[in-house]
């Protein structure tokens, strides 16, 4: 199992994820296996230790919500998807807003008619990022297949039908991935008629567009509350729920933020769900997006995303735990 190297920290750190890739259309049942136990036991982040700042109330293109983020830990930017302004959800149209790790946005890109935006992977490609990201949109605005999307600062893409990009799953209705960047995985979400399911491949797979079996494949376990995100790191994926404080926004005692880490090789809850309190007091406070980084020092971070601020102009605060045992 090939880990990767950190990168400096500007005034924070930040990432790592497998180099710039690609998918091969290749059926996996999607009532195959409960569980595989193919991946080696790795640490995992303790949910109940503290949280710290990356940065809060960032701003970014548009004024709606974020969804999800991700970074390109060669080239040093953070990606962060929101919702576009004007747009309705079941569009499935997404603003892309390039960042740099302290939170000072850069760029932007519309991806229209791509999905929710619930997790994506930000692949270093030469000196560019190339997105993975769901595409597609259905009627109910989430993305029936995946694709790889060069970014390209303040120009806007037409989502390609779901039969041009891949979906790696059959039977598979629609998907999300997120990446760790130090076990160099892909982490697959992924809907069935019986519920969502995960999937785990190495990297090299998106990397030489063949697909193969995965690591671990099995239904995701039930996590009360709103899913809001999920990551992937060594043996563990992590999962977000949560809302918005209620009302105007007013933070309401620590909010009703979760993380729970899931044992991939079984399938079963290992940690959680854990309440979170990082950024209790900022106003609206909605969790959107984990993330995986490691930096230069070699410390892993899983990062959490929260879309705060006021109506109309929402912006991005997010922090992350270190501890490991």
């Amino acid at each position: 199992m090939n880990s990767v190297p950190g990168f400096p920290l500007s005034r924070r750190g930040l990432i790592r994820a497998g180099a710039g890739a690609s998918l091969a259309v290749l059926g996996l049942g999607a009532g195959a296996r409960t569980a595989s136990a193919a991946v080696a036991a790795t640490k995992r982040f303790d949910l109940t230790q503290p949280s710290y700042d990356l940065f809060r109330s960032a701003n970014t293109h548009g004024p709606r919500v974020q969804q999800s983020f991700a970074f390109d830990w060669v080239n040093k930017f953070l990606f962060i998807a929101t919702k576009r302004d004007g747009s309705p959800e079941s569009a499935g149209d997404l603003c892309i807003n390039k960042m740099d790790f302290d939170g000072n946005y850069l760029s932007y890109m519309h991806l229209n008619g791509f999905g929710h935006g619930v997790a994506f992977a930000a692949l270093p490609s030469g000196s560019g990022t190339e997105l993975w990201i769901e595409c597609a949109a259905n009627s109910n605005g989430y993305g029936a297949a995946l694709a790889p999307i060069r970014y390209t600062a303040n120009t806007t893409l037409g989502s390609p039908a779901a039969s041009a990009a891949y979906r790696p799953i059959s039977g598979a209705t629609e998907y999300t991935c997120s990446v760790d960047p130090v076990y160099r995985r892909m982490i697959v979400r992924y809907h069935t008629s019986a519920g969502k399911r995960i999937a785990v491949y190495p990297l090299t797979a998106f990397e030489t567009r063949s697909f193969g079996t995965p690591l671990a494949d099995f239904a995701q376990p039930a996590i009360a509350g709103t899913a809001q995100g999920y990551a992937l790191y060594g043996s563990y994926m992590y999962h977000l729920t949560g809302n918005a404080y209620p009302g105007n926004g007013t933070p309401v005692g620590d909010g009703n933020t979760y993380v729970t880490s899931v044992d991939i090789n079984t399938g079963a809850v290992k940690q959680g769900p854990v309440l979170s309190k990082a950024g209790s007091t900022l106003h609206f406070r909605e969790p959107e997006g984990l993330a995986i980084y490691r930096t230069d020092a070699g410390e892993a971070r899983l990062f959490i995303g929260f879309a705060t601020g006021v109506e109309g102009d929402r912006r991005s605060s997010i922090f992350y735990k270190k501890a490991l045992v």
